[in-house]
C-alpha cells in the first residue's frame, strides 16, 4: 500500500496539470508558452501534457473535468500567481473526496 501522497504526486498531480493544460490550450486559446506560465510549469511540460505522455495514468469524470473548467476560467481571469496553487489543491481535494485515491492504490499495489 502506498502513501497517500505519494499518490498524489506521481498520478493526481501530473493528471490535474495535464487537463489544465488541455483546458488553457484547447479551449481558451492560450499558446502553450502562456499557459505554462499560468501553471508554473515550463513549456516543454505543457506539450507533455497535452501529448498525454505526462498525467496519462488517470481518467477524470465529468464533475472533476467541470470543476478544472471552472478554475482555469479563474485562473485566466486572475494576475495573483498563488490562484493556480489553490485552485490545484482544491481539485486534488474533490479527487480524495471521490475516493480516487483508494481506487488507485488498490490498482498500483497489485
Amino acid at each position: 500500500m502506498k502513501v497517500p501522497c505519494e499518490l498524489i504526486v506521481w498520478y493526481v498531480l501530473p493528471a490535474i496539470r495535464r487537463e489544465f493544460a488541455r483546458v488553457l490550450v484547447k479551449e481558451f486559446n492560450l499558446t502553450q508558452r502562456e499557459a505554462a506560465r499560468k501553471l508554473g510549469v515550463t513549456e516543454s511540460a505543457v506539450s507533455q501534457y497535452l501529448k498525454f505522455k505526462r498525467g496519462k495514468e488517470m481518467k477524470f469524470n465529468q464533475e472533476i473535468i467541470d470543476e478544472i473548467v471552472k478554475s482555469a476560467k479563474e485562473i485566466l481571469k486572475s494576475e495573483k500567481d498563488s490562484l493556480t496553487i489553490e485552485k490545484t489543491c482544491s481539485v486534488c481535494a474533490m479527487i480524495k473526496d471521490h475516493g480516487v485515491l483508494d481506487e488507485l492504490n488498490k490498482k498500483k499495489s497489485r
